[in-house]
């Protein structure tokens, strides 16, 4: 079973109103624009992140039109961070897709990255509630950091599991904590409720980067990037730095690897081996698990029913999805 599409086909209308709007938000009076936007556009992602603002409402109230633009507002700027990241880490291709920068160029895709940051504020500002555009705001600021803190980490070193986790506590999790305080928000939701709403967030926000990293290791069309991409880019994500601190010598062979400046492929093969030999994947599989029951735990405090019911779905989909 699909949980996504279960999910997904309860609030259709929904989604398209979402998509609708975001549309007309980004039409501009510049051919150009949208010209690379209206391509963009074509390819729908999987939207985890507006549908977990729409449960969050809807469990907590309705879905109307304060939840839409909170929903555009974070989807929009979720799609700037990954223009943007795409400009930074030179990514031709997203997902089988070519990105704005593979097909025009940095200069455009920056600048087009920028107006979707523009508009997302200005939806959140459409909601009439400072809550919301504070949150926006203090999201970018947070994805900023999270990229920052993944390059320093690369770059000196850091190999820790609190340092992994602070870093896609920051660059991934964060926004999924933002999507069910946009949703609770919107519908002027209770804070005690609230508070289990964000620790269930952030929980699947960490599962996502996790599975997204483990993608990491092996080689599959439906993921649409190469093997071993994090490794050339010097990240040591978890299933490797798990058998990596596992060595008892500062001087051990595949450490000093890993603390090179460039890998070549053999390099990188040789790396991935050894963090599938020495148990990596299924140690990453293992906090996730841990993560899905600290989550039930979470979601115990809120109204049973469907959308408590989807929240769980949704982890499950996350930890078993294929790309």
């Amino acid at each position: 079973m699909n949980h996504l599409k279960v999910i997904q086909s309860t609030i259709e209308p929904e989604l398209a109103k979402l998509n609708e709007r975001i549309a007309v938000r980004l039409r501009s009076s510049n051919s150009l624009m949208n010209t690379v936007i209206d391509n963009y556009l074509k390819i729908k992602g999987k939207q985890i992140r507006p549908i977990l603002v729409m449960l969050s409402a809807r469990m907590l109230g309705e879905v109307n039109d304060r939840v839409i633009s909170s929903a555009a507002a974070v989807e929009l700027l979720h799609n700037a961070s990954l223009i943007h990241d795409d400009v930074v880490d030179d990514t031709k291709m997203r997902r089988g897709v070519t990105t704005i920068n593979g097909l025009w160029d940095n200069h455009i895709a920056v600048l087009v990255g920028d107006f979707f940051v523009s508009t997302a504020l200005l939806e959140a500002m459409s909601t009439g509630d400072t809550r919301a555009v504070a949150c926006v705001a203090n999201l970018g600021k947070l994805l900023s950091l999270g990229e920052i803190d993944q390059i320093y980490n690369a770059r000196f070193h850091q190999l820790s599991e609190d340092a992994y986790f602070a870093v896609i506590s920051r660059k991934t999790a964060s926004l999924f904590v933002a999507c069910v305080e946009m949703g609770a928000y919107a519908v002027d939701a209770d804070e005690e409720v609230l508070s289990h709403l964000r620790r269930y967030a952030e929980l699947l926000g960490l599962c996502f980067q996790i599975k997204d990293d483990i993608f990491d290791y092996f080689d599959d069309e439906k993921i649409g990037k190469p093997t071993g991409n994090d490794l050339r880019e010097g990240k040591i994500t978890l299933p490797l730095l798990h058998v990596l601190l596992g060595e008892e010598s500062d001087d051990a062979p595949m450490l000093q690897l890993s603390r090179k400046e460039q890998l070549d492929e053999d390099e990188i093969q040789k790396l991935i081996e050894y963090a599938k030999a020495g148990g990596g994947i299924e140690y990453a599989y293992e906090r996730m698990a841990g993560l899905y029951e600290e989550a039930l735990a979470e979601l115990a405090h809120l109204p049973a029913g469907r959308d408590r019911d989807a929240f769980d779905n949704l982890f499950r989909y996350v930890i078993s999805r294929e790309n």
